[in-house]
């Protein structure tokens, strides 16, 4: 069966010969159109009519502001590279979602990608073409852009784009070449990755990936709910230590969202937990202050942290939001599916080994999990490929 989530050129291919790549074969693009004017889209619009997959990637500011922006989009058109400035003044997008919910997608890592142009653009994929999901499929243990831009093209890539702050303009033109970089392999590494996974057999369980990946992009990231505070190990809190949990947990939020940085940029979990169960243990208001580190913005925030962790101190955990019920359709597993789980988990990491993949590509611990509940609900619990893997082992035969 032609996977339906490979590029239309592939599949009128397939079977006759391999795709050819459409990148240059030189190791990096020697020239990209960067597109920062709302004007100047009308080329890659153009470009976009005439094609039926587009190769693409973007770079998202997450690690740098408190709501995640997207800030660059990079794609490979007909051999050519073009860089979208997302942030850029008047820039409307929206003819660009349009067209591109019309074309075949060959991307890298797209879970986070699909998420945020859903959550920010109600964007949703036609189909793709996942280059990481492949190489889980093929059972690499480097699937990484980079290590795959090492392993097939010699190419060392410069890490420091990961880290960078793509919201900062200008960009410089060593980022512009990272990010042009992303996708000018993409062509090649898709049709390497349609090789080796037709040799395999496994185009299929790729194509039934990638549907649950888009799917999954759909449902964006998870909304925010009134027990996110409950973090690590708050679950053994019982006390004074909630509240204050509470409190600190809700302190942060509210500076990161003031400064606009990320939460863990104004300090970490651990931090938090630190104080809550500080106060747990009965020390007093001023040594669990004493004792606290804000790194270069101590003198900024420890007033508003003293304020946050005397209210913890003066609320009633009564007051709390109470702690989420146990589902009602979940309940703990009985002595004989608990060895029922033990077998399934010991068949699965026999057939990965086999099958030279990772073991919880086949079914992970949740899974395995309501299998041993209830074994007949294989079909809908796992994709079809999963299903028939492990349909076939020792643990889920019918006796």
């Amino acid at each position: 069966m032609i996977s339906r989530f490979l590029s239309p050129s592939v599949r009128r291919l397939f079977g006759v010969k391999t795709a050819v790549s459409v990148a240059s074969s030189e190791a990096r693009p020697s020239s990209y159109v960067l597109i920062d004017q709302n004007e100047a889209l009308a080329p890659l619009l153009a470009a976009l009519k005439r094609v039926d997959e587009v190769f693409l990637d973007t770079e998202a500011d997450n690690m740098f502001h408190y709501k995640v922006r997207i800030c660059l989009l990079q794609f490979m058109v007909e051999g050519k590279v073009y860089l979208v400035d997302a942030l850029a003044p008047g820039m409307k997008l929206d003819p660009l979602w349009k067209r591109l919910a019309q074309l075949h997608l060959v991307m890298h890592g797209s879970d986070f990608d699909l998420r945020l142009l859903h959550d920010r653009c109600g964007f949703r994929a036609k189909s793709i073409f996942d280059t990481m999901l492949a190489a889980q499929l093929l059972g690499r243990s480097r699937i990484g852009l980079a290590a795959l831009l090492e392993d097939h093209y010699g190419i060392t890539a410069d890490k420091s784009g990961q880290k960078a702050n793509w919201s900062r303009r200008p960009l410089t033109p060593k980022l512009l070449d990272y990010a042009a970089l992303d996708v000018w392999h993409l062509p090649g590494l898709r049709d390497i990755l349609t090789r080796e996974l037709a040799a395999l057999d496994r185009l299929e369980w790729l194509d039934q990936q990638c549907g649950a990946q888009i799917q999954a992009g759909t449902e964006g990231f998870a909304p925010a709910t009134e027990h996110d505070w409950r973090i690590g190990r708050s679950e053994r809190l019982r006390a004074r230590g909630l509240p204050v949990l509470h409190a600190v947990w809700h302190w942060r939020e509210a500076q990161a969202e003031h400064i606009d940085t990320p939460p863990f940029k104004v300090c970490n979990n651990d931090l938090l937990l630190d104080i809550a169960y500080a106060a747990e243990d009965g020390q007093a208001e001023a040594a669990i202050l004493a004792q606290v580190n804000l790194g270069k913005r101590q003198d900024r925030l420890m007033p508003s942290l003293a304020a946050a962790l005397h209210a913890g101190f003066e609320r009633d955990p009564h007051a709390l939001p109470p702690r989420p019920g146990r589902d009602a359709n979940r309940r703990s597993l009985t002595q004989a599916e608990l060895a029922r789980l033990d077998r399934i988990k010991e068949d699965r990491d026999k057939l990965a080994a086999k099958l030279a993949i990772e073991a919880t590509l086949i079914a992970n611990r949740a899974q395995i999990t309501q299998l041993a509940h209830t074994p007949a609900s294989l079909d809908t619990i796992l994709l079809p490929w999963q299903a028939t893997l492990l349909r076939s082992i020792p643990s889920l035969q019918p006796h």
